[in-house]
């Protein structure tokens, strides 16, 4: 596994303030098109961040790579996978073909 200390960001996303939903429409948003093999930082300030970052890399097929030892700030290292599977642009959190249409 990658040490994430190690790793410098081709794509970095500011997620100051941002609940765990909100983060992940900005970085679904902000990684669509990006190169396989990428590796996204991730700033965080939700504390359910370290719990939702990993489940949704295992979710959609990106490799978590950790935690980036940062003084100021919670930062989360990312590898983007060459076959991401999808989800919805709008539910980012959910499986395409799972969100509840409701």
């Amino acid at each position: 596994m990658t040490n994430p200390s190690t790793t410098t960001a081709d794509i970095t996303v500011d997620g100051t303030g941002l609940l765990c939903v909100t983060l992940l429409l900005k970085l679904r948003a902000r990684i669509d098109g990006a190169e396989p093999g990428s590796v996204v930082h991730v700033i965080a300030t939700d504390p359910a961040a370290p719990l939702d970052l990993p489940a949704w890399c295992q979710m959609t097929g990106h490799t978590y790579l950790g935690p980036v030892p940062e003084p100021d700030q919670d930062v989360y290292a990312l590898r983007l996978t060459d076959t991401p599977l999808p989800t919805p642009s709008d539910a980012p959190w959910h499986a395409d073909g799972q969100q509840d249409r409701s």
